[in-house]
């Protein structure tokens, strides 16, 4: 009797252990401890309130990290005693209470494991996410504009916050190119995995002779910067041009030209804006959206200097074909880093990507 639940316990103890001995965790544990032995060293005479705030924020989720965990392994020592105590009394009226208390556990084990993918720096921030449709004119600013449908269906599930940023219309159908901030916890450590060429197959409903074709659009996903983090941009470097505002997303349109696009000349990274009413308060959004890009930009370019002088080959994804949706003459999508694939297209493209985010996630 209880053999059963007792191996699922012990199953479910011990990758709580892994994960509370792993050097992942382990590091948290002592940056945890670092920070809060700082603060008691700090003097509070002279108050640095930025490095105060900053300090407060790091606590904040570490212990998010840490505490769960923690608390997870109390309750499954107490789940271990009870247990325990059940099987020596031979005792069938709490086969029920302890088969739920196990579900619970493992339950909250799975969404802990999830969380703890999450160990990049700016995992937890804010993210603008850019749709570009590829060559193809209708076809791909038709399927650009199924993605942007996908993503703001899975904004919508993930009660996340999604604002338009930069909308730019297909010219017959669809869109060309959105910018849109999404707002919500590890906003940025989730789509991340998006990042690349997105290919899509099928029929043509735009082909009188029903012919298969193929259509290309990228998705660029970028953190929103910390307050702490400065980026310099020279003025001399940028392009700044100024056009009317198209509507965005069905927003109000402008007879005035206030939209702003900034070329940034070295890197030839483009953003747009044309959210606000004002041209001001678009270029500034605009140079907030470029700095995010440069940045990032920096450090995937710094990151593959690193890997070359270690001698490291490692495959870069960004920009490649990460993802290909096969509508026609089967039903199949599938992503091509972690070999991840699914026949059920339209909860697909309903916003259902979890499962191609967390493979994705897990593979790294």
């Amino acid at each position: 009797m209880f053999n059963e639940e007792k191996e699922l316990l012990n199953a479910v103890m011990k990758k709580v252990k892994n994960t509370l001995t792993s050097d992942n965790f382990l590091a948290d544990q002592n940056e945890l401890e670092k920070i809060l032995n700082e603060q008691k060293k700090n003097n509070f005479s002279k108050p640095n309130f930025t490095l105060i705030k900053e300090q407060g924020r790091k606590i904040k989720i570490l212990e998010k990290k840490i505490h769960p965990w923690m608390n997870l392994e109390m309750e499954l020592n107490d789940l271990k005693t009870f247990l325990e105590i059940v099987q020596e009394e031979n005792s069938q009226e709490h086969v029920v209470e302890v088969q739920q208390q196990l579900q619970e556990a493992q339950k909250k084990f799975d969404e802990l494991e999830k969380r703890f993918l999450f160990q990049e720096e700016n995992d937890e921030v804010n993210c603008y996410l850019t749709i570009q449709a590829g060559a193809g004119g209708t076809e791909s600013c038709d399927w650009a504009a199924m993605l942007y449908r996908l993503y703001n269906r899975w904004v919508e599930k993930r009660k996340f916050k999604l604002s338009v940023i930069d909308y730019q219309s297909g010219e017959e159908v669809g869109l060309k190119s959105a910018t849109v901030l999404i707002e919500g916890l590890y906003a940025y450590g989730l789509l991340k995995s998006e990042n690349g060429v997105h290919r899509l197959v099928r029929i043509s409903p735009f082909d009188a002779n029903k012919k298969r074709h193929t259509s290309f659009v990228s998705l660029n996903v970028v953190a929103e910067l910390k307050e702490d983090i400065n980026v310099e941009i020279n003025p001399s470097e940028l392009r700044i041009d100024t056009y009317r505002s198209s509507g965005a997303g069905g927003q109000h349109v402008n007879t005035t030209d206030s939209a702003v696009r900034i070329t940034h000349l070295p890197t030839h990274i483009v953003v747009s804006c044309q959210a606000e009413r004002s041209q001001h308060q678009n270029k500034e959004k605009a140079l907030k959206i470029l700095k995010a890009r440069l940045y990032e930009h920096y450090r995937r370019e710094k990151e593959m200097k690193k890997n070359a002088s270690l001698g490291e080959k490692k495959k870069i994804e960004w920009g490649s074909q990460i993802r290909s949706y096969t509508f026609h003459p089967y039903n199949l999508i599938k992503d091509h880093r972690t070999n991840f694939e699914t026949g059920n297209v339209n909860e697909v493209m309903d916003g259902e990507i979890d499962a191609f985010i967390f493979a994705y996630l897990k593979s790294l």
